[in-house]
C-alpha cells in the first residue's frame, strides 16, 4: 500500500489549514497514495489560543470538510483535530477540556481515535485542557490494519503492544514533538523502539518546525518535523528534516506474520 506523509506546519484557524490539507492531499492523491497521514493538530497548532473555542464534533465544519475531500479524491486522510469533551474546575477556573483526536475519514469509514496518555512532562500540564481517552482505535483499509497512536503515546510500549495484539499491522502516529535539548534525539528513537516492541511498521507524522521568528512566540510543543516510516524491524525506511515535505512509501505487509512468528514478542 502507498502511504503519504504530510509534515505540515498549521496555524490558528482551523479552515485555513483544511485549505493547507487540501493542497497537500491533493498532490499525494496525484502520487497514488491511499493513506494520507497528516500531524497532530492539524485543525489548530499548540500554542494559537483556546483550543474549545474550534473544538468540533466529527460532523463539524473541519471533519465533514475532510471527508468530502477524502471521498472526492478516494483516499483515507488521517489528521489531528479536536473535539468537545468536558467541563473540570480548576480552582476557581471552569475550563472546558477537549478530546486531542486523530480524525480518520475516507473509504467508508468516519471515526476518531482520542489520545490516550496526555503530555503531562517537561513542564507542560495538556490534560489541563485535554481529556485522556481511553479506548484503542484499529481500522482497516483494503485489507491491511491499521492501530493509531499520539504524539506522547509513544513512549508508553504497552499501547503499541495491545493494537498490534489487536491485529494492527501499521501504527500511524500522527505528532506534533516539542523542540528542546535532546528531544529530536528521543524522537529519533522512539519510533524505532515502538516498531520493535510491536513488531509492526510504524508511520509518524510531525509537525513541521516553525519558522526562527515564531519559535518563541508560541508555548507548547509544536513540532520539530523529522517525520519517519521504520518497519518491523526498526529500520528506518523513510524520514523528514524540519521543513515542510511529503514522503510517500510503499508498505508490504505481507511477510509480518513471519516476523512476528520468528520475534514473539506479543
Amino acid at each position: 500500500m502507498r502511504i503519504a506523509l504530510l509534515q505540515i506546519s498549521t496555524n490558528s484557524d482551523k479552515m485555513d489549514n483544511f485549505a493547507l490539507l487540501r493542497d497537500a492531499a491533493e498532490k499525494a492523491a496525484e502520487q497514488g497514495a491511499r493513506v494520507l497521514v497528516f500531524p497532530e493538530a492539524t485543525s489548530q497548532s499548540f500554542g494559537t489560543g483556546r483550543l474549545d473555542t474550534q473544538a468540533e464534533e466529527l460532523d463539524g465544519e473541519f471533519s465533514t470538510a475532510v471527508k468530502e475531500l477524502a471521498d472526492e479524491l478516494g483516499v483515507v486522510i488521517v489528521a489531528g483535530m479536536f473535539t468537545p469533551a468536558d467541563t473540570v474546575q480548576r480552582g476557581e477556573k471552569t475550563i472546558s477540556r477537549v478530546n486531542n483526536t486523530v480524525l480518520i475519514s475516507g473509504a467508508g469509514l468516519h471515526q476518531g481515535y482520542n489520545k490516550i496518555h496526555t503530555y503531562d512532562a517537561f513542564g507542560y500540564r495538556e490534560s489541563d485542557t485535554v481529556k485522556p481517552g481511553d479506548e484503542l482505535v484499529v481500522f482497516e483499509v483494503d485489507d491491511i490494519k491499521f492501530g493509531v497512536a499520539t504524539c506522547y503515546d509513544i513512549r508508553f510500549p504497552e499501547q503499541f503492544k495491545d493494537l498490534a495484539r489487536n491485529d494492527a499491522q501499521v501504527i500511524l502516529v500522527p505528532t506534533s514533538w516539542q523542540d528542546g535539548p535532546g528531544k529530536l534525539e528521543q524522537w529519533q528513537l522512539l519510533p524505532r523502539a515502538r516498531a520493535l516492541d510491536s513488531t509492526s511498521w510504524i508511520v509518524a507524522c510531525g509537525q513541521a518546525r516553525l519558522p526562527e521568528e515564531l519559535r518563541d512566540k508560541r508555548n507548547g510543543p509544536t513540532g520539530i518535523g523529522h517525520s519517519m516510516v521504520a518497519n518491523p524491524h526498526g529500520q528506518v525506511i523513510v524520514s523528514a528534516g524540519y521543513e515542510p515535505e511529503m514522503l510517500i512509501v510503499d508498505i508490504d505487509v505481507s511477510d509480518l506474520s513471519k516476523i512476528r512468528e520468528a520475534l514473539p514478542v506479543l
